[in-house]
């Protein structure tokens, strides 16, 4: 029987058994289990691959067999017969306790364990009690030596991989390990590394962490996409806007792919309409805002640079005017957020027809200036790591308690998925909103379908004919928008001055 339990504990590890053959010159990548929350939609976590693993692999000397393994795919245990000869597992800060578990299971069956990622970043000496190597840094430049150091017998306790590589040189993520069946679609992408803005909360402003900004050739990465037999790609750069030539270069370059796409981008993207007019007529079709606050002193207060809470709605209706669907993230328990938060938030969303957003629980991440400014202060309530999921209350907030803030988060995601607040968010254009109830249906009212869809690796054959309506929808977009002029397609903005 598959429930909903299946996605809030890891798979069993399997005990003491019969001595597994070993296999030389073979490596696994295993991106550990983490806890599912039951506010949100269990299906975001299965709509595309992180590229971690996959470019790491990337990697791999000639000579060297290796497989990648997604815990989260609900396929069991990782492989262990035969034994490869070295594991290497990325560590969140979520699920760091279930990394160190799977370290101590494959060290004590003789494989040497290497450990890397976000939370090795931020806390080096929590985890190399747990490993035989760690890696900090760029890990698609460090694995190759790992490996070399592995194969001769000399692994030294802590790699460094530097950026020396240009980004444009990197190899391309090896997505034939990945399993296409089991994701909404594999065509992951990157185009730029790193990130102009260093907001408090963020990973990106932890002090160990050192990625300098840099971009690669958009004919390179519409040549990616062009390459993958998928329709539809996701760009998981930080911010695709960053500079906006560039998104104006790539979008040109992507037009006669003719494959619809989604980016993570700052609100202030808008406030250029031929800009969003490009990625109209480059088949972008959503677009993910990091809006975090409605409430501009909570904006100060995160560090938000760019973000002006009263032009966003001016700007999410620039995007809508070219087509382009809007999903926002919002951070809930700053300390200018009281008891009223939740309702004036979810109000503002319903206002503006958002397609989608998220809700996370302002989370002091160790090694940012949020964690030491709470730290400070005497706020940190604990340190189980495995709550500091966006979805509990880890520290005291100043206008509410911890319980009613996380009452507070869970209250806004009972609304927005809603019957009542999906149909209050439909598209004004009648056409769009068939496809517009049939994806929020999907996305947010079934989560007790997604266990089974995951299991059985459904996922990319359940999500296909959405996507197939969506390609044919922006088709007709691509000629509209394509007809506006730059006097009709303008959108008034409040001068930032």
């Amino acid at each position: 029987m598959i429930s909903l339990f299946d996605l809030q504990q890891p798979p069993p590890l399997p005990g003491p058994g019969k001595k597994a053959r070993f296999a030389s010159h073979t490596a696994l990548l295993v991106l550990p289990f983490y806890a599912k929350s039951r506010c949100g939609s269990l299906g975001k976590h299965v709509l595309t691959p992180a590229l971690t693993l996959s470019a790491v692999a990337a990697g791999t000397p000639s000579g060297w067999h290796v497989r990648l393994w997604d815990e989260n795919l609900m396929q069991g245990p990782p492989p262990q017969d035969p034994l490869p000869q070295v594991v290497g597992i990325t560590v969140h800060l979520t699920f760091a306790r279930r990394a160190y578990e799977l370290a101590a299971w494959f060290r004590a069956r003789g494989a040497l364990v290497v450990l890397g990622g976000l939370h090795v970043q931020s806390c080096p000496e929590e985890a190399a009690q747990h490993a035989d190597a760690i890696s900090l840094g760029n890990g698609v430049e460090a694995w190759p030596g790992i490996l070399h150091d592995a194969e001769s017998g000399r692994l030294a306790p802590c790699y460094h991989g530097g950026y020396e590589l240009p980004f444009t040189d990197e190899p391309l993520p090896r997505r034939e390990l990945l399993d296409y069946s089991s994701y909404l679609t594999v065509a992951s992408l990157i185009a730029t590394r790193g990130c102009v803005n260093r907001c408090g909360f963020c990973y990106m402003s932890t002090g160990s962490v050192r990625s300098r900004y840099e971009v690669r050739n958009p004919r390179q990465v519409a040549a990616e996409l062009a390459a993958l037999e998928e329709p539809y790609g996701v760009f998981i750069d930080n911010n695709l806007g960053s500079q906006p030539e560039y998104l104006r270069a790539l979008c040109q370059a992507l037009r006669p792919v003719r494959k619809i796409w989604s980016a993570a981008v700052t609100p202030d993207v808008a406030d250029d309409p031929s800009l969003v007019r490009e990625m109209s007529t480059a088949g972008c079709t959503g677009v993910f805002l990091g809006l975090e606050s409605v409430n501009a002193a909570s904006l100060v207060e995160a560090g938000k640079r760019n973000a002006r809470a009263d032009h966003y709605a001016a700007q999410v209706s620039a995007f809508h005017r070219h087509g382009i669907q809007v999903n926002a993230s919002f951070v809930l328990g700053f300390d200018h957020d009281d008891g009223g938060t939740f309702e004036r938030t979810t109000a503002w969303i319903e206002r503006q027809r958002l397609a989608c957003a998220t809700f996370h629980i302002l989370t002091p991440y160790p090694g940012t200036p949020l964690f030491r400014r709470l730290e400070h202060e005497g706020r940190i309530l604990h340190r189980n790591w495995s709550l500091y999921d966006t979805g509990h209350t880890v520290f005291s907030p100043r206008l509410m308690s911890p319980g009613e803030l996380e009452e507070g988060y869970a209250w806004c995601y009972r609304r927005l998925f809603s019957a009542g607040s999906i149909w209050r968010r439909r598209p004004p254009v009648l056409r769009s909103v068939p496809a517009h109830l049939a994806g929020s249906m999907l996305y947010k009212k079934m989560n007790w379908l997604w266990p089974v869809l995951i299991r059985v690796r459904a996922t990319h054959a359940v999500w296909r004919p959405l996507v197939a309506l969506a390609r044919l929808r922006c088709r007709g977009m691509r000629t509209a928008a394509s007809e506006i002029t730059a006097e009709t397609a303008d959108v008034w903005i409040p001068d930032r001055a």
